[in-house]
Parts: structure tokens; sequence; C-alpha cells
């Protein structure tokens, strides 16, 4: 009768260890999803470049605000990183307090709508992008890069961001969902 109880207790340990291992690697994952974003955002948001035309007081010049799309894009980074942000408390909160499961929940929901704005805006952008470096013959867009090289390099830079969170979001969504499965 002992043993068994030995063993209940030492298994219960081990769960509750488990899942604030995972709570920590869950809250490190947020911190580098908010590095991602947080730049993609700021590096998409500062990018402009102006060309001169004849001569120094005429230029022509593009900058991301142009384009809808690369403003979708800033604003999901800019939602993501500020929700993951917010959501670093509820993190902490499952590494003081493992057993917490109604916040997993909501974290799980409220990750999965970011994931899906991140999503979203990242590829409306990488098509930009794409059009931007390659252009569309058929439907007369021609590719804009040759001539504001430094704006279509900062663009497809900050793209990368946001490629790196978006992985991020799935895999916190999916230790969320590991830990609310054991019980």
């Amino acid at each position: 009768m002992m043993n068994s109880t030995y063993v209940e207790q030492k298994s219960s340990t081990q769960k509750g260890s488990i899942k604030r291992g995972v709570s920590i690697i869950d809250f490190i994952l947020r911190l580098i999803a908010i590095g991602a974003t947080l730049g993609s955002a700021i590096a998409m948001g500062t990018t402009n470049e102006s060309l001169p035309f004849f001569t120094q007081f005429i230029r022509f010049r593009a900058k991301y605000d142009d384009l809808p799309t690369l403003r979708f894009f800033v604003a999901a980074s800019a939602i993501a990183s500020g929700y993951l942000m917010l959501s670093l408390p509820l993190s902490i909160l499952h590494i003081i307090r493992s057993s917490a499961r109604m916040t997993r929940v909501i974290l799980i929901i409220l990750d999965t709508i970011m994931l899906a704005s991140l999503t979203a805006g990242s590829s409306a952008a990488a098509s930009i992008v794409y059009l931007a470096h390659k252009g569309n013959a058929k439907a007369n867009w021609f590719a804009f890069c040759q001539q504001y090289n430094s704006f279509c390099d900062r663009i497809s830079g900050s793209m990368i961001g946001s490629f790196i969170a978006i992985p991020l979001f799935i895999i916190l969504i999916l230790l969320s969902a590991l830990v609310l499965s054991r019980r």
C-alpha cells in the first residue's frame, strides 16, 4: 500500500515538472516571437527610398504605406507583437502554477487568432514582395526593384521575422495543447 502511494506521488511530481518545463519553453518562445514580430513591424514600417528624377529637387519616393498590403502586414505584426507582450504574464503564471487550465485554453484560442492574422499579413505581403522583384508581364506590372534596390531589400528582409514567428506560434499552440491533454 505504501509503495503505491509513493509511486503516485512520484508520478504527480514528474507531471508537474514536465508542465513547468513546457511552461518555461513557452515563455522563451514567446520572447523570441516578440523579437521576430516587433523587428518585422519596425523594419517594414521604417522602409522608404527616394530616387532623383532629372534634378535633385524632383524625386520619386517609395514607402511601405504606398501599398495597403504592406500596411496590413505592419499592423498584423505589431498586433501580434503586442499580444505576445500581454501574454507574458500568463506564461509566467503557468510557470508558477502549472495546474492552471482555463488560462491555457484562453492562450490557445488567442494564439490561434494571432497565427491566422500573422499568416494572412505575411502571405499577402510576400505576394507583393514577389511582384516587386519579378513583376508580371501579362498584367503589365513591372518589377520596380530594379530601381528601388534598398527598398526591396528591406521589405524582403522584414518578412523573415514574420516567417520565423509563424512556426513559433504553431509550436506554442501545440505545447499548450500537450499540457492540457496531460492530466
